[in-house]
């Protein structure tokens, strides 16, 4: 097994390889590296992740997040819809908690372009202030 540089290390419970194989179901080019009773290793996009069962000492919060940019409306649901199924929970702008309570934001590529407009800056932050999932139609229309 190859061994890289820097890899996200995420603390479980006792679900490592539950949370593997859900995330990997999610992603195009995912596949499941090594799995053994106590982690499992896996890699999203090209991304490596180490999950590892050890204990319930230490839960996820919003400190860190996986970022997930979107091209279309139809990537922005999908990764939503999938994300936050099963127990997952809806947060503002774009961000999210899954049935492991892992956080996540699912953001329009756009936003940063729209964001850096000096003109539509303000009207696009308002707008986007008030969404759960972010809706392109409506942050290009701000």
């Amino acid at each position: 097994m190859e061994i890289n540089k820097v890899t996200t290390f995420l603390w479980f419970n006792n679900q490592a390889e539950e949370a593997a194989k859900f995330y990997c179901s999610i992603f195009k080019d995912s596949k499941i590296i090594n799995v053994n009773p106590m982690m499992a290793t896996f890699e999203l996009e090209g991304q490596r992740f180490t999950a590892a069962n050890f204990g319930p000492q230490f839960k996820f919060n919003e400190a860190i997040s996986i970022f997930i940019n979107c091209e279309t409306q139809e990537e922005v649901d999908f990764f939503w819809n999938k994300l936050t199924a099963d127990g997952g929970k809806e947060g503002q702008c774009g961000w999210l908690k899954d049935k492991f309570g892992l956080s996540w934001q699912i953001v329009p590529t756009i936003l940063s372009k729209l964001m850096s407009n000096p003109a539509k800056q303000e009207r696009v932050t308002k707008a986007f202030m008030q969404m759960t999932k972010f809706d392109i139609a409506a942050l290009k229309n701000a």
